[in-house]
């Protein structure tokens, strides 16, 4: 069930009236089956593997509680946790990845590939299970004893099967002291709905029609096509992850519950640094509390300091997918972090400079828009043959003239840049600390209706839908 289906504008409605016409004491239940059947919408059998992660973290979580006078113990149980729970995931996501390296360098091609498909979700609710775990380890906060709050904690249907990557101390305590209806939550949900379905129907949905066909068929296109392909790219996928975390958190909002951001305006980052303090904060967050705070983090001198950082983004690119391409999209982060670091380039500058501050944003984006080109192949020799090519294929005689003869076409390209010239509008004031949704709540309720009603008539008019108006899914799905 997608945000952009009609099932889940249906489904949403239905689950906030039940859930605020029901006794405190039965709302979570409800909402924890209202959960578990979202999720069951793609699979119901990777329910059950859901819920296994959910006793097993559960269980531990308590056990830890029980024995803090005993720190092999609790050791153990941890170990013992993220063995079980990182290794359903490893079967899942990373064995035939593995076998397949194992068989690349063997004689012998040993036919080991388990046909699997992939749990929707699975590495965002094994990491946030997990990221509990290690908060009740760490005295962060108390086991949590009531298995319906726990298991909601974990399958929170907005944000369960894409982020944002929610912290035990911040949803937890939300969930066990549900609020009351609220028209002000109401209303800045929506607001935040209606936009991510803006950025997923207007921009990443329409810029996926000429990325999917250029990276399909690079050989065939002029560099200036497969440039603008590579830009469009890290459009859609900022856009359609984006749109994504905003939808979650407009769902959440409505039910009287805030999630974390999971953006802030990343493509306006002036290092790669800053680019990773604002891109899929839930993650970058977890993997510099979970992983390169353990590892030594700054502590230990800065060689350490500078291996720990390619440490994390290269697990950070595994997190994504089972793929070297998705690996060498890490390590290229992980480089430019690490040069940052060395020659002070992601330090904040005390004078600013407004020729300064762009020529720094172009370069990080076009640092970006580089890496994301591994991201979107299907592998590292397909993201070298795509660069090559920009290199070396033909000027393009007539721009117009060749992305007439695409599926995109011409008619696409006013409706995108109108959506692209509002994201970046609406990205730069955000950057400079100005709050749209409050500004726009403070506007007399007749006008303030009427904006609304015109944001929702550009969706319906200017959306890309697939056939017979099907939904497209999201990107970050796969993960």
């Amino acid at each position: 069930m997608l945000f952009n289906s009609l099932e889940y504008l249906i489904f949403l409605p239905i689950v906030v009236f039940f859930y605020n016409l029901l006794p405190r004491k039965f709302k979570n239940i409800f909402l924890l089956l209202a959960s578990l059947a979202f999720y069951s919408f793609w699979n119901v059998k990777y329910t059950f593997l859901m819920l296994l992660s959910i006793f097993i973290t559960y269980i531990t979580g308590i056990y830890i509680e029980k024995n803090r006078a005993n720190v092999k113990k609790m050791k153990l149980a941890v170990f013992l946790c993220f063995f079980i729970n990182l290794g359903i995931l490893f079967i899942f996501k990373y064995f035939n990845f593995f076998a397949n390296i194992i068989n690349s360098f063997s004689d012998n091609n040993f036919n080991i590939a388990i046909d699997v498909l992939l749990p929707v979700g699975i590495s965002f609710y094994t990491f946030q299970a997990l990221g509990y775990t290690i908060d009740v380890y760490r005295e962060d906060l108390h086991a949590e004893k009531n298995l319906v709050d726990y298991a909601l904690f974990v399958s929170f249907f907005p944000q369960l099967v894409a982020g944002p990557i929610e912290r035990s101390v911040n949803l937890l305590p939300q969930l066990k002291s549900p609020k009351k209806f609220s028209y002000d939550n109401l209303i800045s949900g929506l607001i935040l709905f209606t936009y991510g379905m803006f950025l997923k129907l207007i921009i990443a949905d329409r810029a996926a029609i000429l990325v999917n066909e250029v990276f399909g068929n690079y050989e065939s296109f002029s560099r200036e096509i497969l440039i603008i392909s590579g830009i469009l790219f890290t459009l859609q996928i900022y856009c359609d992850f984006y749109s994504y975390s905003i939808m979650a958190k407009g769902s959440a909002k409505i039910l009287g519950i805030d999630l974390m951001d999971n953006f802030k305006e990343p493509l306006l980052s002036k290092s790669i640094t800053e680019f990773w303090r604002r891109w899929h904060i839930s993650l970058s967050t977890w993997f510099k509390d979970y992983l390169y705070i353990p590892l030594g983090g700054n502590r230990r001198g800065k060689m350490r300091k500078y291996f720990n950082l390619i440490v994390v983004f290269l697990v950070s690119g595994l997190w994504h997918g089972a793929e070297l391409s998705f690996v060498l999209w890490g390590l290229i982060h992980g480089i430019f972090n690490v040069l940052e670091n060395i020659f002070g380039l992601n330090k904040k500058s005390l004078h600013k400079n407004i020729f300064v501050d762009t020529f720094k944003r172009i370069v990080t984006f076009i640092i970006v828009v580089f890496a994301f080109i591994y991201f979107r192949a299907e592998n590292i020799h397909q993201g070298n043959e795509y660069l090559l090519a920009i290199l070396s294929n033909e000027k393009s005689l007539d721009l117009l003239g060749e992305l007439s003869k695409t599926s995109f076409g011409i008619s696409n390209i006013y409706p995108l840049t109108f959506g692209v010239i509002i994201l970046f509008i609406f990205d730069i004031l955000k950057y400079n600390k100005i709050n749209l949704s409050e500004g726009l709540l403070k506007i007399i309720l007749p006008i303030r209706w009427l904006i609304y009603l015109a944001f929702i008539f550009i969706i319906i008019i200017f959306g890309v839908y697939g056939p017979e108006f099907s939904e497209s899914a999201f990107i970050y799905f796969q993960f």
